[in-house]
């Protein structure tokens, strides 16, 4: 897998209330929900048609404790990520979960950048087909709200090889530096607001019509905090909470 492309390829909840997580979604973003089939896993695939989307798992009473709460998890798939965890290391991130195996699935870690935006690494046992960008019920968009944009920037260009593209200038907010995976826009870098108690990653899913998704949001329980409103290159999009809490986000071609 060494020419294998550093992005994201995986996209998982864990939430306090699973059964609930699950009709949440498939309501809003128009996913199907199986058991993943793992013996002694209770873990939920969510899939946009046949294929698989995203992942959804229950957060203990233990990782609650101890001051976890519902969020999204983005998997970045890379070619070694023993690797790829020393790299980070040396560059400033930190290990959250060490490098691991999941039979069938692949080897993965927890990890944070330097700025403490947490997410994951993945080398999978099986390369996929990716679907087409702009394919509903996938993957649309990532977003990392920091408080150092440039050195965000540097960093995963060093990890991951991921590239500026265009930036814009959102007046009193700053830039929001585009970012680019071998020439395909893939996310964007922002300063994030005073209010926001510490950086994340904010994941947008693909949805076929923005308006119809964001009353779905309302009408199954949960909070829209942001939009909808159009953004740069014609899409929209809207931000919400879920009912256990989660942030997510939604992106469309259209209204």
């Amino acid at each position: 897998m060494s020419d294998l492309a550093p992005g994201f390829v995986w996209y998982e909840l864990m939430t306090t209330d699973v059964p609930a997580a699950e009709a949440f979604y498939r309501a809003v973003v128009g996913w199907s929900a199986r058991d993943s089939g793992v013996p002694g896993v209770a873990y939920t695939m969510f899939t946009a048609g046949e294929a698989p989307a995203a992942g959804l798992m229950s957060l203990d009473d233990a990782t609650s404790a101890a001051g976890a709460r519902p969020g999204w998890i983005g998997y970045v798939a890379v070619p070694d990520v023993d690797a790829s965890v020393a790299k980070l290391q040396h560059a400033g991130g930190a290990v959250h979960r060490a490098p691991a195996d999941i039979p069938t699935v692949g080897r993965f870690a927890i990890v944070a950048d330097p700025q403490g935006a947490v997410l994951a690494m993945i080398t999978p046992s099986m390369e996929g087909t990716p679907p087409k960008p702009g394919t509903p019920g996938h993957g649309g968009w990532h977003e990392l709200l920091t408080t150092d944009r440039e050195g965000a920037m540097t960093f995963y260009a060093g990890l991951f090889g991921w590239t500026k593209d265009k930036p814009f200038d959102m007046g009193p907010m700053g830039i929001y530096q585009i970012f680019a995976q071998r020439g395909q826009a893939i996310g964007g870098i922002m300063t994030k607001p005073d209010a926001i108690p510490a950086p994340f990653w904010n994941y947008y899913f693909t949805v076929e019509g923005i308006d119809a998704a964001t009353a779905r949001i309302g009408q199954q329980g949960g909070q829209v905090i942001n939009g909808p409103h159009e953004v740069p290159g014609g899409s929209w999009i809207v931000q919400g909470l879920d009912p256990q809490g989660a942030m997510f986000s939604l992106t469309a071609s259209a209204r």
